[in-house]
């Protein structure tokens, strides 16, 4: 655990005095009364979050210390509700929905909670919490939870929070992804990095996580350079499968010092070089990436880019002078089209190279189909020229599928827009569509019928 910085320390020691000399709880403690312990929280919570996301912001790393400093009863429980599903939601899980190990920060931060003198009033913000963190471990972890509680009163209230409804997958599923809705625009992930193979194993999920979720949010992740240009200096760690996972990371959402990126490329060629089967491998990260749904832009092929030795002559560097031709040129290039169909026609289809090259183009022609206004229709007319010469070269069903959804949200944008059936705009609209979204077999002639369909208002007059 890496010590909380003496700033952070001073603005807690500080909140910590405000709420033990408040008029707020002085009346709570006389009263016991909700409405005192909620004017408490009102005043003091704020700050406690806005030191929390200051943390979690600027120094990821040292957030344990900071919730374990959170602990301290003189806080009087405030924002441990929060903590908790920050203990739960980070927590990596399965493909099964179940927690890879068990969460010891979910336990610590429970057992305060229940043990705290103020646990009726914060038992009233945790139960959904409880349900989801119980949901994600196993029975025997959390009847060994319950069991350490003293108090059989709050015993009960655990247990009432166990539902076998949850032992079906599809259940949890939608319970987790429904809860981490409420938390999606907070800053709580965190992780620490491993210096042998066994720990790398067993932490690369929450570090994976971590990473992942600091590039989806663009923060500023300069104070990890160093952690994580240890971890990939590591020799002990290379050749592992989650060794390369956070290598691919590394060269393609971090910014480090010329010398480490220098040293971080030695050790990728070395890769390249020594494992005829790396490109394929690291190919297969990346596309997991993608579909993760990070923004492997251009800038991502710019920093790996000028890594890769170029006199190692696989699909890796064949990849990256084709990227660069994209981005320079531009995908609607018909050079760049020609070079695309060259390169995609000198490995197999499947292969994960050229899945690459596939997600490169649709990351482009999403951005546009998803960005360009009706007003523009005629740029949509002009780029279907493009993403048809795409899609002869690639002849890859789940490409045609993703143009074919974003096609169809566009023109049924149009449709709504343009309501006069008679005027030149609904007329060009319906022509073009009626002929190429059939030569492109998005709609045959009567899905298109059904397509520009006058739809009946209903009646919505009362009696």
């Amino acid at each position: 655990m890496i010590a909380l910085d003496s700033k952070y320390l001073a603005s807690l020691a500080e909140i910590l005095e405000g709420i033990q000399n408040s008029e707020e709880l002085a009346s709570y403690l006389e009263n016991e009364e909700s409405d005192d312990y909620n004017a408490l929280r009102e005043k003091y919570e704020p700050a406690l979050a806005e030191l929390y996301l200051e943390v979690a912001t600027e120094r990821p790393l040292q957030i344990p210390a900071l919730e374990e400093a959170l602990l301290d009863d003189k806080l009087e429980g405030l924002f441990l509700p929060k903590i908790l599903g920050y203990n739960v939601l980070r927590g990596p899980i399965s493909s099964q929905y179940i927690y890879y190990y068990p969460q010891e920060s979910f336990r610590k931060t429970l057992l305060t909670i229940c043990n705290s003198s103020n646990f009726e009033e914060l038992k009233k913000r945790i139960g959904q919490t409880i349900q989801i963190g119980f949901a994600l471990s196993s029975n025997i972890w959390v009847s060994n939870l319950i069991a350490e509680i003293d108090n059989k009163l709050v015993r009960q209230y655990l247990q009432s929070l166990v539902f076998s409804k949850y032992y079906q997958k599809e259940v949890r599923k939608e319970a987790y992804d429904r809860y981490a809705l409420q938390f999606k625009n907070d800053v709580f992930f965190t992780a620490s990095f491993p210096k042998t193979l066994a720990e790398l194993r067993l932490k690369f999920p929450a570090l994976r996580n971590f990473i992942g979720n600091r590039v989806l949010k663009s923060l500023d992740n300069s104070t990890l350079m160093d952690p994580m240009y240890t971890l990939l200096n590591n020799e002990s760690l290379q050749g592992s499968k989650e060794y390369l996972y956070l290598l691919v990371m590394f060269l393609n959402f971090f910014d480090p010092t010329t010398e480490s990126k220098k040293k971080v490329g030695s050790i990728f060629n070395g890769l390249r070089k020594n494992d005829p089967e790396f490109p394929e491998t690291y190919f297969g990260v990346l596309i997991d990436l993608h579909h993760g749904k990070y923004n492997i832009a251009p800038e991502c092929d710019r920093r790996v880019t000028p890594v890769i030795d170029m006199k190692i002559k696989d699909s890796i560097a064949g990849f990256y002078t084709l990227t660069e031709s994209i981005h320079t040129k531009g995908y609607v290039n018909p050079e760049v089209i020609d070079l695309v169909g060259v390169f995609y026609g000198e490995h197999p289809g499947v292969s994960h190279v050229n899945e690459c090259v596939r997600l490169t183009i649709l990351n482009y022609l999403t951005r546009f189909l998803q960005n360009i206004d009706p007003g523009s229709y005629p740029d949509f007319m002009e780029i279907s020229k493009t993403y048809a010469a795409y899609m002869r070269i690639f002849d890859n069903e789940p490409f045609n599928l993703e143009i074919k959804a974003l096609s169809l949200a566009y023109v049924k944008k149009l449709i709504k827009k343009y309501t006069d059936k008679r005027g030149k705009d609904y007329q060009d609209i319906k022509r073009f569509v009626s002929a190429s979204f059939v030569d492109h077999g998005f709609l045959n002639e009567k899905e298109i019928v059904e397509l520009f369909k006058t739809r009946r208002k209903k009646n919505t007059e009362t009696a």
